[in-house]
């Protein structure tokens, strides 16, 4: 069953804090081989992953981290950004000695993976619903909605896990991000969902995402690596119109759809999502 998977996940996830740049970067590391360095979007940290974790570290070493204020690592001392996110996992590449490693990341996370391939950092990487790429008006229609289904989910911090064991309630909750949330299990959601309501630094990456510049593109032939961009056709958040934009700014980045997907490939589709980051990554 997937909740005894997510907990021999946890209980073989060993994490570790890793000082970088003044701070302490949790990660956890699993499985063998050529390291994959995945990066969350908004929400749990690390487990944000669990659906596809142990299926990824069957074929790989992985390295799930917990970017500055979510999961177990302290918020940033000073400005919270893009930059200074993306800032801190370079940082960490550098201290671990993972030059050249793969990079995958989600939502926020996709656009920090694109950020640092964008600075010559990393190898391949696979960049899922990535942010970065909206509109003036799809910015404001993603801060007008997801603004306030932040302050709903940490209104309802107390009820959550029984919500989100209904599919109605899961429904409600999270038709924004899923393209069917009625059908995934609530040991899938409830750690993101958790850490969009506990976790501190969800604000200031929000205002970073809703009011900082968007994402700078790289010239044919500069990344350091393959680049691919996985898009949700059913996406409500980085919505799918934003693919064209994300892939002319990155001219080399090849682009794979999901059908019947939203915002969480590794919701949606796990497999698939397992497949392509395989895949994409060496």
């Amino acid at each position: 069953m997937l909740t005894d998977a997510i907990v021999r996940v946890a209980e073989r996830s060993k994490s570790t804090r890793v000082s970088v740049a003044n701070m302490t970067l949790n990660h956890v590391r699993r499985g063998s081989g050529s390291p994959l360095l995945l990066v969350h979007g908004l929400g749990a940290g690390w487990r944000s992953w669990t659906p596809i974790l142990d299926e990824l570290a069957r074929h790989r070493e992985v390295i799930a981290v917990d970017l500055p204020g979510f999961g177990e690592t302290p918020p940033l001392s000073g400005d919270v950004s893009i930059a200074t996110l993306a800032d801190a996992v370079a940082d960490f590449i550098r201290e671990q000695g993972l030059e050249g490693v793969s990079t995958v990341g989600q939502s926020m996370g996709g656009r920090i993976v694109l950020e640092l391939a964008r600075r010559g950092v990393g190898g391949d990487s696979v960049a899922l619903d990535p942010g970065g790429f909206w509109s003036p008006r799809e910015r404001a229609v993603f801060a007008a909605t997801l603004r306030p289904s932040i302050v709903l989910v940490r209104a309802l911090r107390g009820v959550l896990p029984a919500l989100l064991s209904n599919p109605v309630g899961r429904t409600v909750l999270l038709a924004q991000l899923s393209a069917r949330p009625w059908v995934l299990s609530r040991e899938t959601v409830l750690p993101d969902v958790r850490g969009l309501a506990d976790s501190p630094s969800v604000g200031a990456a929000m205002n970073a995402l809703t009011k900082g510049p968007l994402q700078q593109g790289a010239p044919a032939g500069t990344v350091p690596g393959r680049v691919t961009i996985g898009w949700g056709r059913r996406d409500l958040v980085t919505v799918p119109k934003q693919a064209d934009r994300a892939t002319h700014l990155f001219p080399d980045a090849s682009l794979h759809w999901f059908e019947r997907c939203g915002h969480f490939p590794q919701w949606d589709v796990p497999h698939e999502a397992t497949r392509l980051i395989l895949d994409s990554t060496s």
